[in-house]
């Protein structure tokens, strides 16, 4: 299930991609996309917890919501840098926030990383460097666009990650889940007011792009994590979804004829070592638990 929900994410960028080419804005694409699997996820609230279960909605859901608006606007500007560089690299920079996690738990909680973790922070680095093909890529306006965009999507989605873990844990997942993507929802629509506002006219083929994002990007993911994760583990968990990269990069391979060629796929191999790597501690401690 958690192999499936990685997979899910990694088909995202290459449908974003082809909205892209089909003429969609990206505002309403990420608005429609947030606002679906926020609906889903209320409604299996609705469905799924009991009435002693529901009053945790009015315990600390403030700052879980928060916690959603960095994950929303990670997805957004994502999105945005597929726009200018190809999906394949926009894949590999997302991933760097492995080791941005590292960086944003030393400034705030004063976590000093081991020599094993700043080694494989070494390797993540080499693998995208190979992997991303940059020594190769011609330096322009819209790449350095793309690339900002990337990067920004990685340091919001470390900042999610470390905010997820510490907020909400009394909360069922259900709801945990939807107050998330109510933030992220919420966030996405506060940073595109004015684009939004400027088209209110939907093209049909909008709201069919926006499913298929919903689908693979805001439910499925969420469903299969909360269900599995816990009997799973969080160290092995966080191994697993790492099948987020290969297959991002062959979608965008096979569907959007994207080029990679075998020094990239090397690269690629040393970023999932480091990653599995640095997720070592955390297995060990689940098998000791």
């Amino acid at each position: 299930m958690i192999f499936a929900g990685a997979c899910s994410y990694g088909v995202l960028s290459t449908i974003v991609k082809l909205a892209y080419l089909d003429g969609h804005s990206i505002a309403w694409l990420s608005l429609l996309q947030h606002a679906i699997g926020m609906i889903v996820l209320w409604l299996w609230v609705l469905l799924t917890l009991s009435r002693q279960q529901q009053p945790a909605l009015r315990r600390r859901w403030l700052p879980v919501m928060a916690s959603g608006a960095t994950i929303g606007l990670s997805s957004f500007t994502y999105y945005l840098s597929v726009r200018y560089i190809p999906a394949s690299l926009a894949i590999l920079l997302l991933m760097q926030f492995t080791w941005m996690g590292l960086l944003l738990e030393r400034v705030i909680f004063q976590a000093r990383p081991s020599r094993g973790q700043l080694l494989a922070v070494g390797c993540i680095l080499l693998g995208t460097l190979l992997a991303g093909n940059l020594s190769r890529t011609t330096i322009s306006p819209h790449f350095l666009s793309g690339a900002g965009f990337a990067c920004l999507s990685a340091l919001l989605y470390a900042l999610y990650i470390i905010a997820n873990s510490r907020l909400g844990k009394d909360f069922p997942a259900p709801q945990k889940s939807a107050l998330i993507m109510t933030g992220s929802t919420l966030g996405i629509l506060l940073v595109n007011m004015r684009p939004l506002t400027a088209q209110v006219s939907l093209n049909p083929d909008t709201v069919k792009w926006s499913v298929l994002l919903a689908l693979f990007g805001t439910i499925m993911p969420p469903l299969l994590f909360s269900k599995a994760m816990p009997k799973v583990g969080t160290g092995l968990s966080s191994i697993i979804v790492t099948a987020e990269l290969p297959v991002a990069i062959l979608s965008a391979y096979w569907v959007l004829d994207e080029s990679v060629d075998g020094l990239q796929w090397a690269g690629v191999g040393i970023m999932l070592g480091a990653i599995v790597w640095m997720n070592r501690p955390s297995v060990a401690a689940g098998k000791d638990g």
